[in-house]
């Protein structure tokens, strides 16, 4: 028997700056759902929560539209399929992933989820992180935009958060030294021990500046999650022909960004900076699902989530981003697997 309510976050406010409990609402709603021929009717499992959906809510121009007032939240999940049309690609007990938005339930065209297949040795959370799109992120954010080689030094912003986190130890097995920036002890201790970096800088240290020019030199590789100040300092320590690779800019989202101050070093070191998307990568995503699951299965590649439960916990949540208060990838928990009936 299906539900009699199910819940839902609304988008109810647009912010000028960091969230605030205005910016959503928690809706428990009448369940009145079913889908039509070429639809399936889906129950979310793991929500996955990311800076990027802070730039969702901001009106301006992006690389996808923004949500509008009044709309569910958007955000990318893995759910179950309970119900599906005759038409659809999908049956009942399916496992999918798609742009599920911050709801208990939802019908979705059969052709805007995938079905998930989780590699041997990976768990379903993993789609999540590691060969979901953080893992992916990091993948071609490294090897496609940095082109890092051995023997180089490779430098991470975020590095303790989901993609950060992924990229320093794909550095480390490409051979390149590697320097982490982190927001606290704890996570500059959990990148050297767990991780495997060769240094991690707390940059809330009042010696960041000194500590950053002692232990990278100069750079040859910068994955920048982060933006802002940091970005400045790496950019005014770049090796001949360096890349930086913009995967984010998290220090920027909420505040208007200062813009950059030490960009000509990008003219007399012959440096390239480039932003990117890993969607503009999928079509060799299944290669590096494929890489990644391996070195999971290995035992090479660890990996952290910072789990959340309850889809109404979604809009504190979000904010963890932005604080640091969070170590790995945040997911929502919102509902066990378990086998079910059709609804």
């Amino acid at each position: 028997m299906p539900p009699a309510t199910y819940t839902r976050i609304i988008f109810q406010e647009r912010p000028t700056g960091e969230l605030t409990p205005r910016t959503f609402r928690v809706e428990r709603v009448p369940f009145d759902l079913r889908p039509a021929a070429e639809e399936v009717l889906v129950k979310t499992l793991y929500l996955s929560l990311d800076p990027t959906q802070r730039m969702w809510l901001n009106p301006g121009r992006n690389y996808m539209e923004p949500v509008q007032v009044g709309d569910v939240m958007r955000g990318t999940g893995l759910g179950v399929v309970v119900d599906a049309g005759p038409g659809s690609r999908h049956k009942v007990g399916d496992i999918v992933d798609g742009m599920l938005g911050w709801r208990e339930y939802g019908v979705h065209g059969h052709k805007t989820v995938r079905r998930v297949d989780v590699p041997q040795g990976c768990e379903l959370i993993d789609e999540m992180g590691p060969i979901g799109m953080t893992g992916l992120t990091a993948y071609f954010g490294l090897f496609d935009v940095g082109k890092i080689k051995a023997g180089e030094t490779l430098v991470v912003s975020g590095a303790a958060g989901a993609t950060g986190s992924i990229a320093c130890q794909l550095g480390k097995r490409a051979g390149a030294k590697v320097i982490a920036i982190a927001g606290s002890k704890e996570k500059c201790d959990w990148l050297e021990t767990e991780l495997g970096v060769d240094k991690a800088i707390n940059y809330k240290s009042p010696t960041f500046r000194e500590d950053f020019i002692k232990s990278v030199g100069y750079l040859d590789v910068f994955f920048d999650n982060v933006g802002g100040d940091i970005l400045n300092l790496a950019l005014a320590r770049l090796n001949k022909g360096a890349r930086v690779a913009l995967c984010g800019a998290i220090s920027d989202y909420n505040s208007k960004p200062k813009g950059l101050t030490t960009y000509l070093n990008l003219i007399s070191q012959r440096a390239r900076l480039e932003g990117f998307l890993v969607l503009d990568y999928a079509s060799q995503f299944s290669k590096a699902r494929q890489e990644l699951s391996k070195m999971i299965q290995e035992g090479s590649l660890k990996r952290q989530f910072h789990v959340v439960e309850g889809i109404e916990k979604c809009p504190e949540a979000l904010p963890l981003l932005f604080s640091g208060g969070n170590i790995g990838k945040l997911v929502v928990k919102v509902a066990d697997h378990r086998p079910l009936a059709k609804l």
